[in-house]
């Protein structure tokens, strides 16, 4: 997966570039105007046009805020039921593989292969 967005350069505040690929990605999909507010779009290309870089910490926290929007959208259905369904099954299978004697099961609350699986079996049935 490419550089997440919402993670903040050394400075502690947005890059330029991070909001352009976001924003990139988003039209991309077919996202940006279905998923954002006018005013949220505005912001967000207002920030893009005159700011080297975010400091203000108000701005920061709404461009984060649209930028997190904008990556639940574009996460994939997939990504999302692996992240909430698949690693919850997969723990839950650790803790009851373990109770019955398997030694090893505790691996498989963090294998992201066995979550993967799992998720793909909850999509189909």
């Amino acid at each position: 997966m490419p550089e997440c967005v919402s993670r903040r350069n050394l400075s502690g505040f947005l890059d330029k570039t991070q909001l352009l690929k976001i924003k990139l990605r988003a039209i991309r999909a077919g996202v940006w105007y279905r998923a954002l507010r006018r005013i949220d779009r505005v912001l967000v290309d207002l920030t893009l046009r005159v700011a080297a870089n975010v400091r203000s910490p108000s701005l920061a926290r709404s461009i984060q805020s649209i930028t997190e929007k904008l990556e639940d959208v574009l996460e994939s259905r997939l990504a999302r039921t692996i992240r909430e369904i698949g690693y919850s099954l997969a723990s839950k299978l650790s803790v009851l593989a373990q109770k019955w004697g398997h030694r090893e099961a505790w691996r498989w609350a963090g294998d992201q292969g066995f979550a993967r699986y799992l998720a793909v079996l909850r999509l189909n049935g």
